[in-house]
């Protein structure tokens, strides 16, 4: 074979063909993926139990559905400026630092009750460090991903990421509940420990999270600019950004309510628990079912159906499910979901360069970050003024509309698959 005019010899060396590790011998990312399912089971032991400790606290679902808000307000302010600084910086730096210091706010409440002095501020003010650290970390964790596997294992990888998530939802709740009728404190002793383990398994990463490239000298702007720009000229993705972001005003409150409807009927802790737990259980079935389902039809076709899904479970909650059917709701949508995630995130993945994934993914959850934070705060003062009747036919009307959006979208509509890119 001939390259620019010149012959190859018989003397000169045949490089051998890459060979791709399968996903469950990669060692790196078998580290990668324990750490953060474990660091995620925590998180979502004390997501539960925060504002079941605001709701002891106070008695006032107002006051949760603040503290919620402070948690996803960060996302306002810190998305942009964390998805150039994760373009720019050390991404698995990112995040042992991040978890390091969410180790420290999240075991600064247990300590304060020791010493008596736990204050409704302090809680606010760990909610919003929380938030804010938990935005440079899965930053740092998503755009890492396509790094640590190839091309070909990135369905299966996005997959697993996705049965991560139906782990924390199995797992998180119902061990938060638990932990939380055992001792108020323990969900939050919990998740400081989660953290250190992630610690763990990071240092022992041997993979670079990035490829080389040359310090950014640019203005912050004009990086961010370039991010704006990209995902503006990618109609798929621009439209599926927006329409979600608007879809999550409807979602945001979603736990506080499943909360109150459980407490109404005399539900405990322990019990509130295994209701989220059950989506864990649909979540992790529907995960590994996913990247196999994906092959046979687009990703188009899948949001349409996971949408459509999401809108008649949303309507049940009218009728004040008992805490029987409130498991079989959560089951449904932990089952749902990964058929709309694993394909949508791969193919996103697989569309954005490596140095503009930070950046890219960012302005992605701008929006939707913005408006849960909006929601959070809606859903929390129409329960307290209204009922949680009116902010779950509120909830329900926001996302019919947007699923109407997305239904009449071409874009989303016609979406391949993977494999077409």
């Amino acid at each position: 074979m001939s390259t620019l005019g010149k012959r190859t010899t018989n003397k000169e060396e045949i490089l051998p063909p890459v060979k791709i590790v399968p996903l469950w011998r990669n060692r790196d990312y078998l580290l990668l993926w324990t750490g953060q399912t474990i660091s995620n089971v925590g998180s979502s032991i004390s997501a539960l139990a925060f504002p079941l400790l605001v709701l002891l606290v106070t008695h006032s679902a107002a006051q949760a559905g603040i503290v919620g808000a402070l948690n996803a307000l960060p996302r306002v302010f810190f998305t942009l400026l964390a998805g150039v600084m994760i373009d720019r910086w050390d991404r698995k730096r990112v995040m042992l630092t991040c978890d390091f210091c969410r180790a420290l706010s999240l075991a600064s409440i247990p300590i304060a009750v020791a010493l008596g002095h736990l204050t409704l501020l302090q809680l606010y003010v760990t909610a919003l460090v929380e938030g804010s650290l938990v935005i440079f970390s899965s930053l740092a964790h998503t755009a890492s991903l396509p790094q640590v596997v190839s091309k070909e294992h990135l369905p299966a990888a996005v997959g697993q990421t996705e049965v991560t998530e139906g782990v924390t939802a199995l797992c998180g709740p119902s061990l938060g509940g638990l932990l939380f009728t055992l001792g108020s404190m323990l969900p939050f002793l919990a998740d400081a420990i989660s953290y250190t383990v992630s610690i763990l398994t990071l240092l022992l990463i041997r993979t670079p999270f990035q490829k080389e490239r040359l310090p950014a000298q640019r203005k912050l702007r004009v990086e961010i600019v370039e991010g704006f720009v990209w995902l503006w000229h990618q109609p798929f993705l621009r439209d599926m950004t927006l329409l979600s972001g608007a879809s999550a005003l409807g979602v945001a409150g979603g736990t506080l309510i499943v909360i109150l409807l459980a407490q109404q009927q005399h539900a405990s802790a322990a019990i509130i628990g295994l209701i989220f737990a059950a989506g864990g259980v649909g979540a992790i079935i529907g995960s590994l079912v996913a990247p196999f389902v994906q092959k046979r039809v687009t990703v188009g076709q899948s949001i349409l159906l996971v949408r459509w899904i999401f809108c008649v479970l949303l309507l049940l909650y009218v009728f004040k499910p008992s805490v029987l059917v409130l498991g079989l709701i959560e089951f449904g949508f932990g089952i749902a979901d990964p058929f709309e995630d694993v394909p949508f995130f791969s193919y996103r993945h697989a569309l954005i360069p490596d140095e503009l994934k930070g950046r890219v993914i960012s302005v992605c959850r701008l929006f939707p970050g913005t408006i849960r934070s909006l929601g959070l705060v809606l859903t929390g003062i129409l329960i307290q003024q209204m009922g949680v009747m009116t902010a779950i036919l509120f909830s329900f009307g926001i996302w019919l509309v947007m699923t109407i959006a997305i239904t009449f979208n071409r874009h989303i509509r016609k979406a391949g698959r993977l494999a077409e890119l």
